[in-house]
């Protein structure tokens, strides 16, 4: 017997109701949980076996992609210069020639990291310029030269 608030008996509906509130809360909780990825070194990628982010640098060098089989294969190499093949099937992005770092988001499966996303990180075009260079200081065609 199930007790309200002030003493009276709960009624089976609001009962039925907070156990299915529960339940949704436990379940979202849970969902959340399985779609953070952490980002991790390229030593506990390899040990993982679960998804896991890897971040590296593109060595454009050794880029390849098949067009038919819509297959992206490069090595990434990390900060203290360890190199690890990804092979991504999907479409290259457009912006990967651009790109200096990509995050690959994916499993280490027979000694290559099989990517299930690509996130490139490209250089801001709103960086500072560096002193000296004049090329951001350009005036755009569009905009009245004319003082006011």
């Amino acid at each position: 017997m199930s007790f309200g608030v002030w003493g009276e008996r709960m009624k089976p509906k609001y009962l039925i109701g907070i156990t299915i509130i529960v339940v949704f809360v436990i379940f979202g909780a849970l969902s959340f949980r399985k779609t953070l990825t952490p980002y991790v070194s390229f030593k506990e990628a390899k040990k993982s076996g679960a998804t896991v982010q890897v971040i590296g640098d593109i060595v454009f060098p050794e880029v390849k992609y098949d067009i038919d089989a819509h297959q992206l294969q490069f090595p990434v190499s990390d900060e203290h210069g360890d190199k690890m093949m990804v092979v991504y099937s999907g479409t290259k992005p457009s912006n990967f020639e651009q790109a200096d770092r990509v995050v690959v988001i994916g499993k280490y499966e027979n000694e290559v990291f099989v990517a299930d996303q690509l996130l490139v990180k490209c250089p801001s075009k709103y960086q500072g310029s560096t002193p000296g260079d004049s090329s951001q200081l350009k005036h755009p065609d569009s905009i009245p030269k004319e003082p006011l």
